[in-house]
């Protein structure tokens, strides 16, 4: 059997093979509430034989979403909407989770191909926090958090990951990564707090250590926890691997099962050096510091690219983005590329080649 169409369990759950859907944000929402595009998009990897699919970033408060038309669970009617998408997906017997995020300084956007980037409060637009007053390049001045505050977001995070249980997610992710709110705090460059959320990296930890905590206590101890983080900031003086690595080890304490390690995202000039399986070091790095399984991202489009990472233990998964929008049954070309014979939905049987 080839690496990539190995189980892999986390938990109580069994993910049949491990290439799985990145999440992938649509910009397609209306008041935080998904629809028929979001059950088009998700519906149809779930035919296409990923072991996991990842719902897009979903904002726990609605000053949390990066734009006005992403999508939310901090109310039962987006409880609702999701579960439609959530049992079409396992109505092909497809495994899904769900992204939960706060955006922060990098909220209030209009969708990426609106005529302007920054949605006004007629537009349905707010203004943005995060850990210090200090912008992300372009972007308004946020306001920076109070303590309370704080302790209000943790609550959110919590209330959300029992919606997304609700809605039937088999998996929650807590998005920490591409210079969102939780990566925020993780980074000294954007996080110059004097108080016990700054400062050395333990203080720049604590809120996402304590998001974990609370999502966990909610979810209870069968459901896998994934974390995506940014393994460095491609910056001088930025969040690099070594902190992530530790970073990682106290996520391992805390209960994450699976670390989904990507990088970038907090500086809006940072050169970052992109290419074939960019950031699969950094998976691996995690890895071997922290003893937690990652899976790997960042153009991995081949199928013996992704049987090697997972093959030779640089990482536990993969996670694709473009290569499943270019094709949404990627998993099932990759299987036979790669001699497996895996499951098919009936209706596409007759175009198996093996």
């Amino acid at each position: 059997m080839s690496a990539l169409f190995r189980p892999l369990r986390l938990r109580s759950l069994e993910i049949p093979n491990r290439c799985w859907v990145s999440p992938m944000c649509q910009y397609s929402a209306d008041d935080g509430i998904v629809g028929a595009w979001h059950r088009m998009h998700l519906g149809v990897f779930a035919t296409g034989g990923a072991g996991l699919i990842m719902a897009e970033a979903t904002g726990v408060v609605p000053e949390g979403r990066i734009s006005i038309a992403c999508p939310g669970l901090w109310n039962d009617a987006q409880v609702e909407a999701w579960r439609d998408v959530v049992d079409f997906v396992h109505a092909q017997g497809a495994l899904i989770g769900v992204q939960l995020s706060h955006a922060g300084r990098k909220g209030s956007t209009m969708a990426p191909w609106a005529d302007h980037l920054i949605a006004s409060p007629a537009e349905g637009g707010w203004v943005t926090v995060a850990p210090s007053a200090i912008a992300f390049g372009t972007y308004p001045t946020p306001r920076a958090l109070s303590l309370a505050e704080l302790d209000e977001l943790v609550t959110a995070f919590g209330a959300a990951a029992g919606r997304a249980r609700a809605a039937g997610f088999d998996v929650i992710e807590l998005h920490a990564a591409h210079g969102y709110l939780l990566h925020q705090f993780l980074s000294p460059l954007s996080n110059q707090r004097d108080d016990a959320y700054g400062g050395d990296l333990a203080g720049r930890a604590r809120l996402l250590l304590r998001v974990v905590d609370a999502v966990r206590e909610t979810i209870g101890p069968d459901v896998p926890l994934l974390v995506r983080v940014s393994a460095t900031d491609w910056t001088e003086g930025g969040l690099d691997l070594e902190q992530v690595e530790q970073v990682g080890v106290w996520l391992g304490d805390h209960g994450v099962d699976l670390i989904d390690v990507s990088s970038g995202g907090n500086v809006a000039d940072a050169r970052i050096p992109v290419g074939p399986g960019y950031q699969v070091p950094f998976a691996e790095g995690v890895r071997r510091a922290s003893g937690v399984p990652t899976s790997a991202v960042g153009m991995i489009t081949e199928p013996d690219q992704a049987e090697e990472i997972v093959a030779s233990q640089r990482a536990d998964a993969v996670m694709l983005a473009r290569a499943f929008l270019r094709n949404p049954r990627w998993a099932l070309g990759a299987a036979e590329a790669l001699g497996e014979r895996i499951t098919w939905p009936s209706q596409l049987e007759r175009a198996r080649a093996l």
